[in-house]
């Protein structure tokens, strides 16, 4: 790549910003390694102690393989034990981690990453170009049945050219820096090929013992690279699927933060002494998801008659309580780059629900829907009102509760109907490529749509911004109407925290601070 056709930013870059200097000339992102480097803190972290969690939504099968990564309790292992290329700011800008430096060609098509020099793994080996390149194409391999897949199948070439790794796109993508933020793409020794489970990652801190399903504990990495975070000595993770006893441990001190608060409680926790409830709105969405290659849902009809029979203000109501807003059978709200707010919002029509469960030519057998406490906060609850309205609507829908354990590897993306969970990503193209393109493996829809696809890869190629916003939004439609996503409510991030926790920042990216709150909070002395 011609180096003289690119420019220089220095600071934070939001996106849109990103975007409007990417549609028109090459560009090279620099930004400090913390968003606030450069300004006066508030409150100056004090060092040492040792961070407890309590944390749903993990089960016995959890493995450190960043490319398994699949729950709350595997998102936070990846976040805590790892370091990504590049990372998103709770504002939304992009944030340098073992990526000093990013540029792109004119076109949005080549990008380089400058890997940062002198960065120690666990191991103590250092984080090289060839380090970062064999992360980049383990998840490239559909083997790996990685997480990311999606949003690295638009890759046509990679390689080390010096400090740098440079990525050339089959099609351009201005979002390329964001999507390199996926939690699964935590850079490992050898791309994670030799021991991809070791946990051996650049993150502030080491594991020490592992129980899946149990209890995980850490220990400071003494060789990380950025003082501005880790001020822990420790850290300890406790597995709590049951909301009531994750809301007890927090009470009785066993831990300092409790993650996946149910909306119905966080009143109650708010009055509690010596502990505050945590809430940020965002991206993350409640769901039931149906296989639309798996009867009866793939009968359009049957799909369109169960997303008219959900009462999405009722289910906000009674299980986000005030924590969130209604759905509209798509992943995307306000809360994401480019988006089009014109989509007709569903409402709850009995009438509707019931003709297209008629044309559907249902034999009328039980419609079973899976569900678990892990899925969401609240999701048996709001299984029960979606069975209480769509049998009002005539539609045999049967509510089978299993066990939380092994939820995440046994019942999503594996059974044909089920409540699920996802927490957003920063951009569109991310969420869409990881969940909705034909090909990914996290496709819990089993949605498969040539032109949806190639609209997607459109707006990838397209660098402006409005020609962008339409296309998302024509995708979001079809999504809308044929898809086999059920979208009621888009939720608020809650967590309870101890008092002795300093240094919280809201981010809505995901849960506990974007899964931080290890290396940027403080207890307090």
């Amino acid at each position: 790549m011609d180096r003289r056709s690119s420019k220089r930013i220095v600071g934070g870059l939001s996106r849109r910003s990103f975007l409007g200097r990417a549609s028109g000339l090459a560009v090279t992102a620099a930004v400090g390694a913390t968003l606030f480097a450069g300004g006066a803190r508030a409150q100056t972290p004090v060092k040492g102690g040792t961070l407890k969690m309590g944390l749903g939504g993990g089960g016995s099968t959890d493995s450190l393989d960043p490319a398994l990564a699949a729950n709350p309790v595997t998102f936070h292992l990846m976040r805590t034990l790892g370091e990504p290329l590049v990372d998103v700011s709770p504002d939304g800008a992009l944030e340098m981690r073992l990526a000093e430096a990013v540029e792109s060609d004119a076109e949005a098509k080549v990008w380089r990453f400058k890997v940062r020099q002198g960065v120690a793994f666990h191991d103590g080996s250092i984080v090289t170009p060839d380090d970062v390149l064999a992360t980049l194409e383990r998840h490239s391999d559909e083997q790996s049945q990685s997480g990311a897949l999606g949003i690295m199948q638009g890759i046509e070439s990679m390689r080390v050219d010096g400090d740098w790794v440079e990525v050339t796109l089959t099609t351009a993508n201005a979002d390329l820096p964001y999507l390199m933020s996926d939690y699964h793409l935590q850079i490992q020794p050898n791309g994670g090929r030799d021991d991809p489970a070791s946990g051996i990652g650049a993150g502030a801190y080491k594991i020490v013992t592992q129980e899946p399903g149990v209890r995980y504990t850490f220990e400071k990495h003494e060789g990380y690279w950025d003082d501005s975070r880790g001020h822990y000595d420790g850290v300890e993770f406790l597995v709590i699927n049951d909301a009531t006893a994750r809301m007890a441990a927090l009470q009785s001190g066993q831990v300092h933060i409790a993650n996946l608060v149910e909306p119905k409680v966080a009143g109650l926790l708010n009055r509690a002494p010596n502990l505050e409830v945590k809430n940020v709105s965002g991206r993350g969405h409640y769901v039931f998801v149906m296989h639309t290659d798996t009867a009866p849902f793939d009968n359009p009809d049957l799909r369109l008659a169960l997303k008219y029979a959900v009462n999405r203000v009722e289910m906000v109501d009674k299980i986000l309580q005030g924590y969130g807003t209604i759905g509209n059978d798509i992943p995307i709200n306000a809360a994401y780059p480019l988006f089009d707010d014109s989509l007709p919002q569903r409402s709850f029509d009995l009438e509707k629900a019931a003709e297209h469960y008629k044309a559907s030519g249902h034999d009328g057998s039980p419609i079973v829907l899976k569900v678990a406490d892990t899925a969401f906060p609240g999701a048996v609850d709001a299984a029960a009102l979606f069975q209480q309205s769509a049998n009002a609507a005539g539609i045999p829908l049967e509510i089978q509760r299993v066990p939380n354990d092994g939820y995440w590897s046994e019942v999503w993306n594996v059974e044909p109907f089920c409540a699920s969970y996802w927490g957003g990503r920063p951009v569109q193209d991310q969420m869409y490529s990881t969940a909705y393109l034909s090909t990914a493996d996290w496709n819990d829809t089993r949605y498969s749509n040539p032109a949806f696809d190639d609209l997607l890869l459109q707006a990838r190629a397209e660098l402006d911004p409005a020609a962008r916003t339409a296309t998302y939004a024509q995708m979001g439609a079809m999504l809308h109407e044929e898809g086999g996503v059920i979208v009621p409510m888009f939720n608020d991030f809650i967590e309870a925290v101890s008092n002795d926790v300093q240094g919280w920042v809201a981010d809505g990216g995901q849960d506990t601070m974007n899964g931080l709150a290890p290396h940027k909070t403080w207890l307090a002395s």
